[in-house]
């Protein structure tokens, strides 16, 4: 799947762009039809720890899921974001299935 990948207020290295790459292709198994997606990673200007935020946009035929996560490192938030599609995924295709019954 194609991410376009956006860092604000700073500069994401390689290493935590493949990384996030790596996650969301995993979505894959769970729903074949997704189209392509955007992540914004984003830097806080606050003065606590959980300062690093994920959000994740991805669009599917008639439908955009969008997942977002924040704490104190991208991938512990990049992990949480994904999660949080995968159930949005799984439970658009229950609904999808309930309806074609």
């Amino acid at each position: 799947m194609k991410l376009q990948m956006h860092s604000i207020h700073f500069d994401a290295d390689q290493k935590l762009i493949d990384f996030i790459q790596k996650k969301a292709d995993k979505l894959d198994t769970y729903f074949d039809q997704i189209i392509d997606g955007e992540v914004f990673m984003r830097l806080d200007k606050n003065e606590k720890n959980e300062n690093k935020i994920v959000e994740i946009k991805l669009n599917v035929p008639g439908k955009q899921f969008f997942a977002k996560h924040q704490t104190d490192t991208f991938e512990a938030a990049a992990d949480e974001a994904v999660e949080g599609l995968r159930r949005q995924i799984k439970k658009y295709k229950e609904k999808v299935l309930l309806a074609k019954q």
